[in-house]
């Protein structure tokens, strides 16, 4: 149920002045799943690496060095793999745009014939659909954006590998920096912080927390419940690195 207000807003955002300009501003493809994938991975990794490390006893020097190697070798890798497969699936929805070119080319009685059985699967029947069939295949472009999509299955877009790569990296290194950041603060002023590896969980805890939070303010689900659902997800994935670290901690 809307309040007064919030129905006041949808009605301003729809009038016919503000839908034109809000679709002359067209859509940008949203970097939301390489930042959080980006943000969970930087800091399971690099508590993987603090708690190994802890529990081996060994020096806090140590862990601050590792902890850092990791956030930047695996942040730079995590950044280019990241380009790479956004680049691969523009470089895939290319290639599907030329072959429909192509098809439109050599057998555009058949293309239509697809559109035609597109627009009938949606409900158009009769001259309504040879009307919807002749509006959509008039202008090529329109024609092959809806082979593309609606038959191909691809998004009308996707963002671009540099910006996909920046998102990961930054989420990497910000929200993967905090299992680290209470030992940089007791190397800084030795024996101020007392049991940092329990502050470096907490921490940890709490990245995961933070980024369950933004990312639900941002797809519309419950704060709360996007912080424990992420929580839930991320501790169980650091649970598994701490655990991991303890078993092989007397090894070698």
């Amino acid at each position: 149920m809307t309040s007064a207000g919030e129905d006041g807003t949808l009605q301003a955002q729809h009038t016919a002045a503000a839908i034109r300009a809000r679709l002359a501003d067209g859509h940008r493809p949203s970097v939301l799943r390489d930042a959080i994938y980006g943000a969970i991975d930087g800091t399971v990794t690099t508590f993987a690496v603090v708690a190994g490390v802890a529990g081996a006893q060994l020096p806090e020097r140590v862990v601050i060095v590792l902890g850092a190697a990791n956030l930047l070798a695996d942040g730079f890798s995590m950044a280019i793999s990241s380009f790479l497969g956004t680049r691969a699936e523009a470089q895939q929805q290319d290639r599907a745009r030329r072959e429909e070119e192509r098809q439109i080319d050599l057998v555009p009685d058949g293309e239509r014939e697809e559109v035609r059985q597109i627009l009938a699967a949606k409900g158009f029947a009769g001259a309504q659909l040879e009307d919807a069939v002749a509006v959509l295949t008039r202008d090529r472009r329109v024609w092959i954006d809806t082979m593309m999509r609606e038959e191909l299955g691809f998004a009308d877009g996707s963002p671009s590998p540099l910006r996909a790569a920046a998102a990961t990296m930054a989420a990497f290194l910000v929200v993967g920096f905090l299992p680290l950041a209470v030992y940089v603060a007791d190397l800084a002023v030795p024996g101020r912080i007392p049991a940092p590896f329990a502050w470096s969980a907490a921490s940890t805890a709490l990245g995961f927390l933070v980024v369950g939070a933004l990312k639900a303010g941002v797809v519309g689900q419950r704060r709360v419940r996007g912080a424990l659902e992420t929580l839930a997800v991320g501790g169980a994935a650091a649970a598994l690195a701490f655990a991991v670290g303890v078993l092989l901690q007397g090894v070698g």
